[in-house]
Protein backbone atom coordinates (compact mmCIF):
# COMPACT_ATOMS: atom_id res chain seq x y z
CA UNK A 1 0.00 0.00 0.00
CA UNK A 2 2.89 2.25 0.81
CA UNK A 3 5.05 1.51 -1.97
CA UNK A 4 1.66 2.36 -4.14
CA UNK A 5 1.40 5.64 -2.32
CA UNK A 6 4.82 6.44 -3.20
CA UNK A 7 5.07 5.31 -6.68
CA UNK A 8 1.22 7.63 -7.40
CA UNK A 9 3.38 10.30 -5.15
CA UNK A 10 5.82 10.29 -7.82
CA UNK A 11 3.90 9.94 -10.82
CA UNK A 12 2.04 13.32 -10.02
CA UNK A 13 4.98 15.03 -9.08
CA UNK A 14 6.73 14.23 -12.68
CA UNK A 15 3.50 15.22 -14.38
CA UNK A 16 3.44 18.61 -12.16
CA UNK A 17 7.42 19.42 -13.53
CA UNK A 18 6.07 17.81 -17.09
CA UNK A 19 3.32 20.37 -17.30
CA UNK A 20 5.24 23.24 -15.89
CA UNK A 21 8.01 23.28 -18.35
CA UNK A 22 5.78 22.61 -21.27
CA UNK A 23 3.26 25.22 -20.81
CA UNK A 24 4.64 28.34 -17.86
CA UNK A 25 7.27 30.95 -19.49
CA UNK A 26 10.16 31.34 -17.33
CA UNK A 27 10.36 35.12 -16.03
CA UNK A 28 13.82 34.90 -14.67
CA UNK A 29 16.19 32.15 -12.99
CA UNK A 30 15.25 28.45 -13.06
CA UNK A 31 12.46 27.75 -10.24
CA UNK A 32 12.85 26.20 -7.05
CA UNK A 33 12.96 22.57 -6.86
CA UNK A 34 9.82 22.22 -4.98
CA UNK A 35 6.17 21.61 -5.25
CA UNK A 36 4.58 24.04 -3.06
CA UNK A 37 1.32 22.82 -1.17
CA UNK A 38 0.95 25.63 1.79
CA UNK A 39 2.12 28.13 3.94
CA UNK A 40 1.63 28.70 7.34
CA UNK A 41 3.69 31.45 9.51
CA UNK A 42 7.66 31.26 8.94
CA UNK A 43 7.55 28.16 6.87
CA UNK A 44 6.21 26.68 3.51
CA UNK A 45 5.26 22.92 2.98
CA UNK A 46 6.04 20.84 0.08
CA UNK A 47 4.11 17.79 -1.64
CA UNK A 48 6.62 15.38 0.05
CA UNK A 49 6.19 16.68 3.41
CA UNK A 50 9.25 18.93 3.98
CA UNK A 51 9.07 22.10 5.76
CA UNK A 52 11.01 24.80 4.72
CA UNK A 53 12.22 28.27 6.83
CA UNK A 54 11.43 31.27 4.84
CA UNK A 55 13.66 33.91 4.83
CA UNK A 56 12.62 35.80 2.08
CA UNK A 57 9.02 36.27 3.46
CA UNK A 58 7.72 35.15 0.00
CA UNK A 59 8.85 38.07 -2.38
CA UNK A 60 10.03 39.84 0.58
CA UNK A 61 6.63 40.90 0.98
CA UNK A 62 4.62 38.72 3.44
CA UNK A 63 6.35 40.88 6.62
CA UNK A 64 3.70 39.25 8.89
CA UNK A 65 4.29 35.73 7.83
CA UNK A 66 2.54 33.38 5.78
CA UNK A 67 -1.50 33.38 6.11
CA UNK A 68 -1.91 35.28 8.99
CA UNK A 69 -5.03 34.54 10.88
CA UNK A 70 -6.52 38.16 11.05
CA UNK A 71 -5.57 38.60 7.24
CA UNK A 72 -6.97 35.13 6.17
CA UNK A 73 -10.06 36.02 8.63
CA UNK A 74 -10.46 39.61 6.40
CA UNK A 75 -10.44 37.96 3.14
CA UNK A 76 -12.91 35.60 3.74
CA UNK A 77 -15.12 38.04 5.47
CA UNK A 78 -14.43 40.79 2.79
CA UNK A 79 -14.76 38.76 -0.11
CA UNK A 80 -18.50 37.77 0.75
CA UNK A 81 -19.69 41.35 0.80
CA UNK A 82 -17.45 43.38 -1.55
CA UNK A 83 -14.49 42.67 -4.27
CA UNK A 84 -14.04 44.29 -7.03
CA UNK A 85 -15.20 48.20 -8.44
CA UNK A 86 -15.75 50.34 -11.12
CA UNK A 87 -12.64 52.49 -10.74
CA UNK A 88 -14.60 55.53 -10.04
CA UNK A 89 -16.52 54.35 -7.20
CA UNK A 90 -14.99 54.66 -3.32
CA UNK A 91 -15.65 52.18 -0.65
CA UNK A 92 -15.42 52.44 2.97
CA UNK A 93 -11.64 50.54 3.27
CA UNK A 94 -9.77 52.65 0.87
CA UNK A 95 -10.71 55.99 2.38
CA UNK A 96 -9.96 54.49 6.09
CA UNK A 97 -6.95 53.16 4.62
CA UNK A 98 -5.83 56.05 2.81
CA UNK A 99 -6.49 58.18 6.35
CA UNK A 100 -4.60 55.22 8.11
CA UNK A 101 -1.59 55.53 6.27
CA UNK A 102 -1.21 59.09 6.09
CA UNK A 103 -1.96 59.04 10.36
CA UNK A 104 1.83 56.64 9.90
CA UNK A 105 3.76 59.51 7.90
CA UNK A 106 5.42 63.04 8.38
CA UNK A 107 3.51 65.92 6.63
CA UNK A 108 2.85 66.80 4.25
CA UNK A 109 2.34 62.98 3.08
CA UNK A 110 -1.57 63.33 3.43
CA UNK A 111 -2.68 62.36 -0.08
CA UNK A 112 -2.98 58.55 -0.92
CA UNK A 113 -3.47 56.32 -4.61
CA UNK A 114 -3.99 52.91 -3.85
CA UNK A 115 -2.78 50.26 -6.48
CA UNK A 116 -1.36 46.94 -6.61
CA UNK A 117 2.25 46.43 -7.62
CA UNK A 118 5.42 48.30 -7.04
CA UNK A 119 5.86 48.61 -10.56
CA UNK A 120 2.40 49.90 -11.02
CA UNK A 121 3.16 52.36 -7.75
CA UNK A 122 6.51 53.72 -9.20
CA UNK A 123 4.92 54.16 -12.76
CA UNK A 124 2.16 56.26 -11.02
CA UNK A 125 4.94 58.21 -9.24
CA UNK A 126 7.16 58.91 -11.78
CA UNK A 127 4.18 60.08 -14.06
CA UNK A 128 2.94 62.26 -11.72
CA UNK A 129 6.44 63.91 -11.21
CA UNK A 130 6.66 64.64 -14.85
CA UNK A 131 3.54 66.20 -14.70
CA UNK A 132 3.78 68.46 -11.63
CA UNK A 133 7.41 69.37 -12.72
CA UNK A 134 6.42 70.28 -16.86
CA UNK A 135 9.85 67.73 -17.10
CA UNK A 136 10.56 64.33 -18.23
CA UNK A 137 14.14 63.05 -16.95
CA UNK A 138 14.50 60.51 -14.53
CA UNK A 139 17.67 59.92 -12.04
CA UNK A 140 18.32 56.75 -10.40
CA UNK A 141 20.97 54.21 -8.68
CA UNK A 142 23.02 52.39 -10.81
CA UNK A 143 22.08 49.26 -8.89
CA UNK A 144 18.32 49.85 -8.73
CA UNK A 145 15.62 48.19 -8.98
CA UNK A 146 11.84 49.76 -9.57
CA UNK A 147 9.85 47.32 -11.28
CA UNK A 148 9.98 46.05 -14.64
CA UNK A 149 7.13 48.05 -16.47
CA UNK A 150 7.92 51.15 -18.98
CA UNK A 151 8.96 54.28 -16.86
CA UNK A 152 9.83 51.97 -13.60
CA UNK A 153 12.07 49.69 -16.05
CA UNK A 154 13.70 52.54 -17.46
CA UNK A 155 14.77 53.90 -14.26
CA UNK A 156 16.20 49.73 -13.02
CA UNK A 157 19.72 49.49 -13.48
CA UNK A 158 20.83 46.31 -11.69
CA UNK A 159 19.15 43.96 -14.07
CA UNK A 160 16.65 43.46 -16.91
CA UNK A 161 18.14 46.34 -19.12
CA UNK A 162 19.80 44.91 -22.04
CA UNK A 163 18.01 43.23 -25.30
CA UNK A 164 14.56 45.08 -25.12
CA UNK A 165 15.56 47.98 -27.01
CA UNK A 166 15.76 51.75 -26.08
CA UNK A 167 13.81 52.72 -22.81
CA UNK A 168 12.02 56.35 -22.67
CA UNK A 169 14.62 59.15 -22.93
CA UNK A 170 16.01 60.98 -20.87
CA UNK A 171 16.58 58.34 -17.64
CA UNK A 172 20.29 58.85 -15.83
CA UNK A 173 22.05 56.60 -12.95
CA UNK A 174 23.82 57.98 -10.48
CA UNK A 175 26.61 55.90 -8.74
CA UNK A 176 25.74 53.61 -6.11
CA UNK A 177 26.91 55.02 -2.38
CA UNK A 178 28.08 50.98 -1.65
CA UNK A 179 30.70 51.41 1.78
CA UNK A 180 31.83 48.14 1.23
CA UNK A 181 33.45 48.42 -2.34
CA UNK A 182 33.40 51.88 -2.33
CA UNK A 183 34.55 53.38 -5.56
CA UNK A 184 35.67 57.48 -4.81
CA UNK A 185 37.45 56.61 -1.27
CA UNK A 186 38.96 59.14 1.10
CA UNK A 187 42.58 58.88 2.17
CA UNK A 188 41.73 56.04 4.79
CA UNK A 189 40.00 54.23 2.02
CA UNK A 190 36.49 54.77 3.25
CA UNK A 191 33.54 55.43 0.54
CA UNK A 192 33.70 59.69 0.02
CA UNK A 193 30.11 59.96 -0.93
CA UNK A 194 29.75 63.28 -0.62
CA UNK A 195 32.68 63.67 -3.97
CA UNK A 196 30.85 60.43 -5.45
CA UNK A 197 27.48 62.22 -5.00
CA UNK A 198 28.88 65.73 -6.93
CA UNK A 199 30.54 63.52 -9.30
CA UNK A 200 27.09 61.50 -10.14
CA UNK A 201 25.46 65.20 -10.63
CA UNK A 202 28.16 66.49 -12.84
CA UNK A 203 27.35 63.74 -15.20
CA UNK A 204 23.88 64.04 -14.84
CA UNK A 205 23.91 68.08 -15.36
CA UNK A 206 26.27 67.35 -18.36
CA UNK A 207 23.35 64.80 -20.25
CA UNK A 208 20.55 66.71 -19.24
CA UNK A 209 18.33 68.89 -21.54
CA UNK A 210 18.05 70.90 -18.83
CA UNK A 211 14.33 68.53 -17.89
CA UNK A 212 15.56 66.93 -14.77
CA UNK A 213 11.73 65.83 -12.90
CA UNK A 214 12.80 63.61 -10.34
CA UNK A 215 15.26 61.17 -8.48
CA UNK A 216 13.94 57.74 -7.39
CA UNK A 217 15.54 55.70 -5.13
CA UNK A 218 15.18 52.72 -2.10
CA UNK A 219 16.61 53.61 1.17
CA UNK A 220 18.23 50.00 0.96
CA UNK A 221 18.65 49.19 -2.40
CA UNK A 222 17.35 45.35 -1.84
CA UNK A 223 18.20 43.86 -5.27
CA UNK A 224 21.14 45.60 -5.63
CA UNK A 225 22.63 43.75 -3.24
CA UNK A 226 21.14 45.05 0.02
CA UNK A 227 23.29 47.99 -0.06
CA UNK A 228 22.43 51.13 2.49
CA UNK A 229 23.91 54.40 1.69
CA UNK A 230 25.59 56.11 4.86
CA UNK A 231 24.21 58.30 7.03
CA UNK A 232 23.72 61.72 5.48
CA UNK A 233 23.79 60.48 2.05
CA UNK A 234 20.11 61.01 1.57
CA UNK A 235 19.85 64.71 2.95
CA UNK A 236 22.81 65.55 0.62
CA UNK A 237 20.78 64.00 -1.92
CA UNK A 238 17.36 65.45 -1.36
CA UNK A 239 19.56 69.31 -1.44
CA UNK A 240 20.64 68.53 -4.74
CA UNK A 241 17.37 67.47 -6.05
CA UNK A 242 16.08 71.27 -4.46
CA UNK A 243 18.74 72.60 -6.08
CA UNK A 244 17.23 71.41 -9.54
CA UNK A 245 13.84 71.55 -8.98
CA UNK A 246 13.58 67.80 -8.92
CA UNK A 247 11.32 65.72 -6.47
CA UNK A 248 12.34 63.14 -4.17
CA UNK A 249 10.67 59.84 -4.93
CA UNK A 250 11.18 57.20 -2.44
CA UNK A 251 10.40 53.60 -3.01
CA UNK A 252 10.11 51.47 0.26
CA UNK A 253 8.07 48.79 -1.35
CA UNK A 254 10.59 46.41 0.85
CA UNK A 255 11.93 48.68 3.64
CA UNK A 256 8.31 50.67 4.84
CA UNK A 257 6.02 49.02 7.48
CA UNK A 258 8.78 48.57 10.21
CA UNK A 259 11.12 45.84 8.45
CA UNK A 260 13.85 47.47 9.26
CA UNK A 261 12.70 48.80 12.75
CA UNK A 262 11.19 51.74 11.95
CA UNK A 263 8.01 52.50 10.16
CA UNK A 264 9.86 53.65 7.17
CA UNK A 265 13.48 53.71 6.38
CA UNK A 266 13.73 57.31 4.87
CA UNK A 267 13.09 58.72 8.51
CA UNK A 268 16.71 57.77 9.98
CA UNK A 269 18.01 60.38 7.73
CA UNK A 270 15.86 62.99 8.86
CA UNK A 271 14.30 63.41 5.09
CA UNK A 272 10.67 63.08 3.76
CA UNK A 273 10.20 62.48 0.17
CA UNK A 274 8.04 64.49 -2.46
CA UNK A 275 6.41 60.85 -3.11
CA UNK A 276 6.69 58.36 -1.30
CA UNK A 277 5.74 54.47 -2.72
CA UNK A 278 4.98 51.20 -0.86
CA UNK A 279 3.81 47.61 -1.99
CA UNK A 280 5.50 44.14 -1.00
CA UNK A 281 4.90 45.00 2.85
CA UNK A 282 1.57 46.86 2.74
CA UNK A 283 -0.58 44.10 1.66
CA UNK A 284 1.53 41.16 3.54
CA UNK A 285 1.80 38.95 0.37
CA UNK A 286 -1.30 40.33 -1.27
CA UNK A 287 -1.19 42.59 -4.36
CA UNK A 288 -1.37 46.21 -2.80
CA UNK A 289 0.48 49.29 -3.47
CA UNK A 290 0.19 53.21 -3.16
CA UNK A 291 1.80 56.36 -3.70
CA UNK A 292 1.72 58.75 -1.28
CA UNK A 293 2.18 62.50 -1.82
CA UNK A 294 1.66 66.02 -0.55
CA UNK A 295 -1.82 67.64 -1.06
CA UNK A 296 0.09 70.85 -2.94
CA UNK A 297 1.67 68.12 -5.78
CA UNK A 298 -1.83 66.34 -5.63
CA UNK A 299 -3.67 69.42 -6.67
CA UNK A 300 -1.11 70.43 -8.99
CA UNK A 301 -1.23 67.13 -10.76
CA UNK A 302 -5.49 67.05 -10.90
CA UNK A 303 -5.35 70.54 -12.41
CA UNK A 304 -2.95 69.28 -15.50
CA UNK A 305 -5.54 66.75 -15.67
CA UNK A 306 -3.19 63.47 -14.01
CA UNK A 307 -4.91 60.09 -15.75
CA UNK A 308 -3.56 56.67 -13.67
CA UNK A 309 -6.84 54.53 -14.43
CA UNK A 310 -5.86 51.13 -13.87
CA UNK A 311 -7.92 47.86 -13.65
CA UNK A 312 -7.63 47.09 -9.97
CA UNK A 313 -7.14 51.31 -8.42
CA UNK A 314 -8.79 51.89 -5.18
CA UNK A 315 -9.92 47.96 -4.70
CA UNK A 316 -11.69 47.47 -1.58
CA UNK A 317 -11.07 43.55 -1.05
CA UNK A 318 -7.20 44.13 -0.89
CA UNK A 319 -7.65 47.87 0.94
CA UNK A 320 -9.47 45.50 3.63
CA UNK A 321 -6.62 43.64 3.72
CA UNK A 322 -4.02 46.92 4.43
CA UNK A 323 -5.78 48.18 7.31
CA UNK A 324 -5.68 44.77 8.89
CA UNK A 325 -2.03 45.04 8.02
CA UNK A 326 -1.69 48.26 9.99
CA UNK A 327 -3.33 46.89 13.16
CA UNK A 328 -1.32 44.55 13.34
CA UNK A 329 1.94 46.28 13.17
CA UNK A 330 0.45 48.33 15.60
CA UNK A 331 -1.21 46.04 17.94
CA UNK A 332 1.72 43.78 18.64
CA UNK A 333 4.28 46.93 17.96
CA UNK A 334 6.22 44.93 15.44
CA UNK A 335 9.05 48.11 14.45
CA UNK A 336 9.85 47.34 18.03
CA UNK A 337 9.81 43.43 17.56
CA UNK A 338 12.21 44.24 14.00
CA UNK A 339 14.69 46.11 16.09
CA UNK A 340 14.60 43.36 18.80
CA UNK A 341 14.78 40.49 16.42
CA UNK A 342 16.99 42.40 13.92
CA UNK A 343 19.69 42.76 16.31
CA UNK A 344 19.62 38.96 17.37
CA UNK A 345 19.61 38.41 13.62
CA UNK A 346 22.85 40.50 13.15
CA UNK A 347 24.49 39.12 16.35
CA UNK A 348 23.98 36.23 14.50
CA UNK A 349 25.35 36.57 11.04
CA UNK A 350 28.32 38.72 12.42
CA UNK A 351 29.50 35.39 14.55
CA UNK A 352 28.94 33.58 10.81
CA UNK A 353 30.98 35.78 9.16
CA UNK A 354 34.21 35.35 12.72
CA UNK A 355 34.06 31.52 11.52
CA UNK A 356 33.75 31.77 7.99
CA UNK A 357 36.55 33.21 5.73
CA UNK A 358 33.83 33.62 2.30
CA UNK A 359 32.16 35.97 4.41
CA UNK A 360 33.15 39.32 3.80
CA UNK A 361 30.47 41.43 4.47
CA UNK A 362 27.56 41.96 6.93
CA UNK A 363 24.90 44.55 6.99
CA UNK A 364 21.72 45.96 6.73
CA UNK A 365 19.49 46.99 9.25
CA UNK A 366 16.49 45.53 11.19
CA UNK A 367 15.17 41.91 9.46
CA UNK A 368 16.58 42.94 6.12
CA UNK A 369 20.35 42.14 6.54
CA UNK A 370 22.53 41.07 3.68
CA UNK A 371 25.21 38.70 4.00
CA UNK A 372 27.90 38.88 1.00
CA UNK A 373 30.26 36.00 -0.22
CA UNK A 374 33.98 36.13 -1.70
CA UNK A 375 36.44 34.00 -2.30
CA UNK A 376 39.31 36.19 -1.02
CA UNK A 377 38.43 38.98 1.91
CA UNK A 378 41.35 40.89 1.56
CA UNK A 379 41.17 41.39 -2.92
CA UNK A 380 36.63 41.56 -2.35
CA UNK A 381 36.99 39.14 -5.12
CA UNK A 382 33.29 37.35 -5.69
CA UNK A 383 32.02 33.83 -5.24
CA UNK A 384 29.12 33.41 -7.21
CA UNK A 385 29.50 29.70 -7.69
CA UNK A 386 29.56 29.40 -3.74
CA UNK A 387 26.72 31.17 -3.30
CA UNK A 388 24.84 29.33 -5.44
CA UNK A 389 25.73 26.11 -3.71
CA UNK A 390 25.27 27.51 0.21
CA UNK A 391 21.32 28.34 -2.00
CA UNK A 392 21.39 24.87 -3.10
CA UNK A 393 22.32 22.96 0.21
CA UNK A 394 20.64 25.34 2.23
CA UNK A 395 17.38 24.34 0.50
CA UNK A 396 18.29 20.97 0.75
CA UNK A 397 18.57 21.64 4.74
CA UNK A 398 15.04 23.28 5.14
CA UNK A 399 16.28 27.25 4.68
CA UNK A 400 14.83 29.10 1.37
CA UNK A 401 17.03 32.25 1.07
CA UNK A 402 17.51 34.53 -2.17
CA UNK A 403 21.26 35.27 -3.11
CA UNK A 404 21.93 38.43 -5.32
CA UNK A 405 24.52 38.04 -8.00
CA UNK A 406 25.19 41.22 -9.96
CA UNK A 407 28.67 42.07 -11.63
CA UNK A 408 31.07 43.34 -9.88
CA UNK A 409 29.99 42.09 -6.01
CA UNK A 410 30.24 38.43 -4.63
CA UNK A 411 27.36 36.67 -4.31
CA UNK A 412 24.65 38.12 -1.84
CA UNK A 413 22.29 37.12 0.42
CA UNK A 414 19.02 38.56 0.89
CA UNK A 415 17.93 37.62 4.34
CA UNK A 416 14.41 39.30 4.92
CA UNK A 417 12.24 36.79 7.23
CA UNK A 418 8.65 37.79 8.45
CA UNK A 419 8.58 40.26 11.30
CA UNK A 420 6.55 37.91 13.02
CA UNK A 421 9.23 34.77 13.62
CA UNK A 422 10.55 33.29 16.27
CA UNK A 423 14.18 33.74 17.91
CA UNK A 424 14.02 30.45 17.80
CA UNK A 425 12.97 30.12 13.69
CA UNK A 426 15.78 32.79 13.62
CA UNK A 427 18.14 30.65 15.11
CA UNK A 428 17.70 27.48 13.58
CA UNK A 429 17.80 29.57 9.63
CA UNK A 430 21.23 30.74 10.78
CA UNK A 431 22.37 26.91 12.05
CA UNK A 432 21.54 26.14 8.40
CA UNK A 433 23.28 28.91 7.21
CA UNK A 434 25.91 27.69 9.46
CA UNK A 435 26.49 24.45 8.48
CA UNK A 436 25.08 24.91 4.39
CA UNK A 437 28.81 27.88 4.46
CA UNK A 438 30.90 25.17 6.31
CA UNK A 439 29.95 22.03 4.10
CA UNK A 440 30.08 24.17 0.55
CA UNK A 441 33.80 26.26 1.58
CA UNK A 442 34.80 22.76 2.73
CA UNK A 443 34.01 21.15 -0.53
CA UNK A 444 35.22 23.66 -3.04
Amino acid sequence: MKLMTLMSEQGTAEQFWSDAQRHLVRYGGPFTPEIIESAAGSYVFTADGRRILDFTSGQMSAILGHCHPAIVATVQREIASLDHLFSGMLSRPVVELARRLSETLPAPLDKVLLLTTGAESNEAAIRMAKLVTGKHEIVAFARSWHGMTGAAAAATYSAGHQGYGPTAPGNFAIPTPNPYRPDFTTADGELDWRRQLDHGFAMVDAQSSGSLAACIVEPILSSGGVIEPPPGYFAALAAKCRERGMLLIVDEAQTGLCRTGDWYAFGRDGIVPDILTLSKTLGAGLPLAAVVTSEEIEQRAHERGYLFYTTHVSDPLVAAVGNTVLDVLQQERLDLRAQELGAFLRAGLLDIQQRHEAVGDVRGRGLMQGLELVADRATKQGADLLGAQVTRRCLELGLHLNVVQLPGMGGTFRIAPPLTATRQELALGLEILDQALGEATAAA
